[in-house]
């Protein structure tokens, strides 16, 4: 009786041995590339690879690299072309991503306002640092002053 359990239990497992083989051999012809360099059977895969697009960032993601959260330093969206604010005040939530913040708007590198306001669109994804904006010394009054002390004498001139 154990003879015939130990024949049966070979029987089986040259049997489940067998499949495993014809399997495995199946598998390797479906996943074997072709040999052929025919460029016409190339696949899209094969191709150029397209770069990851880079996910862009809301005003506290930006700020947060900062020194002290970007207070003082100047930030606008990418579509705005000379315009931007300087940071004179966050309200951070919890999770860091997510606030209020105000600031004082500037157009090319003079201030349009004298008092901070609240910005709008900070939870936008557009948002990026300016590194090189040349500030204007003094405050709105001083800066309009000084441009129309520099026209009078061209117009006295004349």
């Amino acid at each position: 009786m154990a003879n015939a359990l130990v024949n049966r239990a070979a029987t089986v497992n040259q049997a489940t041995n067998f499949f495993r083989a014809s399997f495995s051999f199946v598998r390797n012809l479906s996943t074997a590339t072709p040999t052929t360099k025919d460029p016409s059977t190339k696949s899209s895969a094969d191709g150029p690879k397209k770069p990851k697009r880079k996910k862009k960032k809301n005003l506290f993601e930006v700020a947060q690299f900062l020194p002290n959260w970007g207070l003082g330093y100047h930030m606008a969206k990418t579509h705005w072309t000379n315009v931007s604010y300087e940071i004179t005040k966050i309200n951070l939530y919890k999770d860091g991503r997510h606030g209020k913040a105000w600031g004082l708007a500037y157009r090319d590198g003079l201030p349009i306002a004298d008092a901070p306001k609240k910005i709008s669109g900070v939870h936008k994804r557009c948002w990026k640092y300016i590194a090189n904006l040349k500030k204007a010394e003094g405050s709105l009054d001083q800066i309009k002053e000084a441009e129309e002390s520099t026209l009078n004498p061209d117009v006295q001139a004349a």
